[in-house]
């Protein structure tokens, strides 16, 4: 009757046991639904960045150039990464430089070289383009990525849209993101013909 009585209150402990892992076992997919959530807060609040920090004119345009879910959403990576170098004092103050490459439809060129290395970072573009240099009043129109043309041809943006230029006289592989200003052209085309140098 002992030996039953002991196999009994095996079995109750080994049930409560297994209980009590499937409590845990819960509350760690509870927890990790809670975090997949706040996930996708991050991303909605990543948003809602870029959309506070889009009020021109023109609104978030990378929404209206008809490219693919994923590279939109990479554009707007871009675009709330550099809404703060819309003043271009805080672009001075973090490291861009103007390097006086000054391109009739594409802009005046800043750049940061120590973000120029051979990985591409859809947050940290080398290069800042701005328009209204001359007239005082500087708007940031697009960013452009450069990897020095010893490393391999990057990968870039999701899709084939974005075509990199290895033949620019400068020793990158270079590409626009066309993501303040709208280009009839397309986001990567090397210049906008709505871009004047004033």
């Amino acid at each position: 009757m002992k030996n039953l009585f002991n196999a009994s209150e095996s079995r109750r402990k080994s049930i409560a046991h297994l209980l009590s892992y499937g409590v845990i076992l819960t509350m760690v997919g509870i927890a990790f639904a809670g975090c997949q959530k706040d996930a996708m807060k991050t991303s909605v609040g990543e948003t809602q960045n870029v959309n506070k920090h889009s009020e021109i004119p023109e609104g978030d345009v990378v929404n209206d150039y008809g490219l693919p879910p994923q590279t939109v959403w990479e554009l707007q990576q871009a675009r709330a990464a550099t809404a703060r170098y819309r003043d271009i004092e805080n672009a001075k103050k973090d490291g861009y430089s103007n390097i006086n490459v000054d391109v009739p439809n594409m802009g005046h060129h800043f750049m940061n070289t120590n973000l120029i290395d051979g990985t591409f970072d859809i947050r940290k573009p080398a290069i800042l383009v701005y328009n209204g240099l001359e007239t005082g009043k500087p708007e940031l129109v697009a960013v452009e990525y450069a990897v020095p043309l010893t490393d391999p041809l990057p990968e870039g943006f999701t899709g084939s849209a974005d075509v990199w230029n290895g033949t620019s006289g400068f020793p990158f592989w270079l590409v626009h993101a066309w993501v303040w200003k709208f280009n009839p052209d397309g986001a990567f085309n090397w210049t906008n013909p709505d871009v004047d140098l004033d």
